[in-house]
């Protein structure tokens, strides 16, 4: 009996780190980021993601004189970023990718084909 507490007590003590970085993910997405670059991204584009902390996202895109805005919803779970936007045609995309790096400065999310995106928080 005493060999069953100590490992319910090594399983909640190792996963208390883990449970903690989710709850920051969660908080620390929150804000600006502007686009610094991107593997599908035009080089000179200029981009920058909006979290809210009721679950939405705004994705602005400019290149070469045209404006593209994204509207939805997100998600993080652990480090798993799951977005849902609507573009200007009005169709739906959801997405689901990792997320690699997030601290106050920097986001950098990779999808399920290895391409990245890399932010920085906006001032």
């Amino acid at each position: 009996m005493r060999g069953v507490r100590f490992a319910l007590v090594a399983i909640l003590v190792l996963s208390l780190p883990a449970q903690t970085k989710a709850a920051d993910n969660a908080k620390q997405i929150i804000g600006t980021w502007d686009l610094v670059k991107g593997d599908d991204i035009p080089k000179g584009a200029k981009g920058i993601a909006e979290f809210t902390k009721d679950g939405k996202l705004k994705f602005t895109l400019e290149f070469m004189g045209t404006k593209i805005v994204a509207e939805g919803t997100y998600k993080v779970d652990g480090e798993k970023l799951t977005s849902t936007l609507k573009g200007p045609d009005g169709k739906e995309k959801t997405e689901t990718d990792k997320i690699k790096t997030l601290n106050e400065t920097t986001l950098i999310f990779e999808d399920d084909k290895g391409k990245s995106a890399e932010f920085k928080r906006k001032k």
